[in-house]
């Protein structure tokens, strides 16, 4: 099953037709057909006692987009910090089983966590710029990794603002502060800061529930264009955004992955009815 779209309006707006290639086909098959970038097995995860995430299996397929749905605590923003180990930092958490990143175990003793960091990097709900110039939000990270070459740097913010469609928007005011931006601009600016030390996967969390439409239409659009060279994982709780803009698409409910598969299958036939019930709107 494939979604067609009416590309002659916005990109990948609305469903004009559906055409079935593969329906029927179980999660494991869907996802044959491309290079697996990201994979968990039997992920349980805790805080303290409480268990917020239980056996979850999930093939993440690279250079595509991968949305997650789920109503408010059903473990989906857990799941996402756990690809990069930011719940290292809350203390008394505990995690079961594997994440394969290009097959190594991130968990791995000997895994360096700054640099899962810099190929795993995250972008946040809220815009989050420093309290610094545009071009120093952007230099930041390759200067925490040891760039020093003014020349380099100056390369780097300039293809890393053209990566996050911010450039032509901001090229006369590099040295003004990010502050002054407006909030999907502050959002795109903080995309570029994560494009600076070349990340390998892009982790989004609900990156537009603090911005305007036509702001999160530009991000959208970006994020279609940031898949090509990208494997990218969001959260999200709108359900057109996720239709609109993702290849593939798992459903979380109270801690479990309950369904997940190509988009087009999810949200036109999926196979459990929790799944169908939540994205029709019954509940959440």
């Amino acid at each position: 099953m494939e979604l067609l779209y009416d590309k002659q309006q916005t990109g990948r707006p609305g469903i004009i037709a559906i055409a079935t290639d593969f329906a029927g086909r179980k999660e494991s098959e869907v996802v044959s057909n491309g290079a697996i970038k990201v994979k968990v097995e039997k992920m349980n995860f805790f805080y303290g006692q409480k268990q917020a995430l239980f056996n979850i299996n999930i093939n993440v397929v690279e250079k595509k987009v991968t949305a997650l749905i789920g109503p408010s605590g059903c473990g989906k923003t857990t799941f996402l910090r756990i690809l990069n180990r930011m719940n290292d930092l809350i203390s008394h958490t505990r995690m079961e089983g594997k994440v394969l990143l290009d097959g190594t175990d991130i968990f791995d003793r000997s895994q360096d966590v700054v640099e899962l960091r810099k190929r795993v990097g995250m972008v946040f709900q809220q815009p989050n710029p420093f309290p610094k110039s545009i071009y120093d939000n952007v230099a930041y990270g390759p200067r925490v990794h040891g760039m020093k070459q003014k020349r380099a740097l100056d390369e780097i913010v300039e293809k890393s603002l053209r990566g996050a469609a911010l450039w032509e928007e901001v090229s006369d005011r590099l040295n003004k502060s990010a502050l002054s931006l407006s909030g999907g601009q502050q959002q795109r600016l903080c995309i570029a800061r994560v494009l600076a030390v070349q990340p390998e996967i892009l982790l989004m969390d609900e990156p537009t529930s603090a911005i305007d439409p036509i702001a999160t239409q530009r991000i959208e659009n970006l994020i279609r264009q940031l898949c090509d060279h990208y494997t990218i994982i969001i959260v999200t709780h709108n359900m057109q955004q996720a239709a609109r803009i993702s290849d593939y698409t798992g459903f979380f409910l109270q801690g479990n992955l309950v369904e997940y598969g190509r988009t087009s299958y999810i949200f036109t036939k999926p196979e459990d009815q929790r799944t169908e019930d939540y994205i029709t709107g019954r509940f959440g």
